[in-house]
């Protein structure tokens, strides 16, 4: 099967990662380190998983107090896996709807 059909089966997943303590932006490079190390071993082990783009919450000061992630991936338990594995929270893990239109 080509990546390009196999891709297809992706869905689309909105995790939000709410963290009990602040973290600075270094700390948070650190964690976008780890998660895209427990991606490529997940993806090395078969698990089709990807990063899209991730939202940053913050503080007025700019500490982060969390993230949204944009993630495509096999399956639910793939993004539970991979957030076990990178030591990140995963607070909700929703399915992503179509966007709403803007202005």
């Amino acid at each position: 099967m080509s990546d390009q059909v196999h891709e297809q089966e992706l869905e689309d997943f909105l995790i939000l990662r709410d963290l009990d303590e602040t973290i600075t932006e270094t700390e948070l490079e650190a964690a976008g380190e780890q998660s895209g190390e427990a991606l490529a071993t997940l993806r090395d082990e078969g698990v089709d998983i990807r990063w899209v783009e991730s939202e940053v919450l913050t503080t007025e000061d700019g500490d982060v107090t969390g993230t949204f992630c944009h993630y495509r991936a096999e399956s639910e338990a793939a993004i539970r896996e991979h957030a076990d594995r990178a030591g990140l929270p995963a607070t909700r893990i929703d399915r992503r709807g179509e966007p709403l239109e803007g202005e």
